[in-house]
C-alpha cells in the first residue's frame, strides 16, 4: 500500500547530499515523497562569485530546486523563506508552527530530518533536527494519527574528515533502517546534484558523489530494530 513521507531540511541541496537515492527508491516503490525546505539557501558564498545579492541567489537556488523536483519525481515540494545561515537566531516556535501547518496539510505517515549531529554539524542542520523532533513529539502527545514515525537521516561508518565538511556518523546500533537503492536511484542522485549548477564547485570539493552509497541509513526516533529493516515504512 502506498505511504506518504515528508522530508524536512533547512537548505536547497540537503535532500541531494545523501538521502536522494532513498527518495528515488521510495518513489520507484509507488510511495508519495514530499520535500519541505526551510530556507532558499541564499547565504551561500557562491553569490559573491556570481555577483548577485541574497535575494537573487535565493531565486537562482529555487530554480535549481525545481530541477531536482523533476529529477526525483517528487510528489510535492515547498520552499519556505526563513533566513539561511541564521535559523539559530529565530524564535523556534515560529519555525515549528510552519512545520506543523505543513504536516497538518499533508498528513504524512513518516517524517524525515537530520539525525542529532546534523551529519555535517552545521547549526542550521542542528536546529532543523530539534524543531522537527519537537513538532513530532507534540503531535504524538496530542494522539494525532500522523505522523507515525520520525526517521533521522544519517551516515554509517566512521567520521569522515577527508572532504570539505566533517561528516559525522551514527553507530551500527543506532541505525534502524538501511534503504537499498539500485542503479536507477543512484543515477537520479547524480542528476539531482547536477541540478545545482551554481554549487558544483562545493559539490566536487565535498566529495559527496563518492561518499554516498546505494545503502542509505536512518535512525528511527524512539524505535529500535536490530537487525535494521530495509523499508522506512516497515510496520506502518
Amino acid at each position: 500500500m502506498s505511504k506518504r513521507v515528508l522530508y524536512i531540511f533547512p537548505h536547497p541541496d540537503d535532500e541531494s547530499f545523501g538521502p536522494a537515492p532513498a527518495m528515488a527508491a521510495q518513489r520507484r516503490g509507488g510511495h508519495e515523497v514530499f520535500l519541505l525546505t526551510l530556507t532558499r539557501g541564499e547565504a551561500t558564498g557562491q553569490r559573491f562569485k556570481l555577483g548577485v545579492d541574497k535575494k537573487e541567489m535565493g531565486e537562482i537556488r529555487l530554480k535549481e530546486m525545481k530541477c531536482v523536483e523533476k529529477v526525483l519525481d517528487l510528489s510535492g515540494m515547498t520552499v519556505l523563506d526563513f533566513p539561511d545561515n541564521n535559523l539559530k537566531g529565530l524564535n523556534p516556535i515560529d519555525i515549528e508552527e510552519s512545520i506543523e501547518n505543513h504536516i497538518q496539510s499533508l498528513k504524512p505517515e513518516v517524517l524525515v530530518t537530520y539525525a542529532v549531529h546534523g551529519v555535517s554539524g552545521f547549526h542550521d542542520h542542528l536546529v532543523s533536527h530539534a524543531v522537527v523532533k519537537r513538532v513530532y513529539c507534540k503531535l504524538k502527545k496530542m494522539n494525532s494519527s500522523y505522523p507515525s514515525r520520525l526517521a533521522l537521516f544519517t551516515r554509517m561508518g566512521e567520521v569522515d574528515t577527508t572532504g570539505k565538511f566533517r561528516l559525522e556518523a551514527s553507530t551500527d546500533e543506532e541505525i534502524d533502517c538501511i534503504t537499498e537503492c539500485n542503479d536507477s536511484d543512484m543515477d537520479k542522485f547524480h542528476k539531482a546534484l547536477d541540478c545545482y549548477e551554481t554549487y558544483q564547485e562545493i559539490i566536487e570539493k565535498s566529495g559527496v558523489r563518492n561518499v554516498v552509497t546505494p545503502k542509505v541509513p536512518f535512525e528511527f526516533f524512539q524505535e529500535k530494530y536490530d537487525p535494521a529493516v530495509n523499508d522506512i515504512f516497515y510496520g506502518l
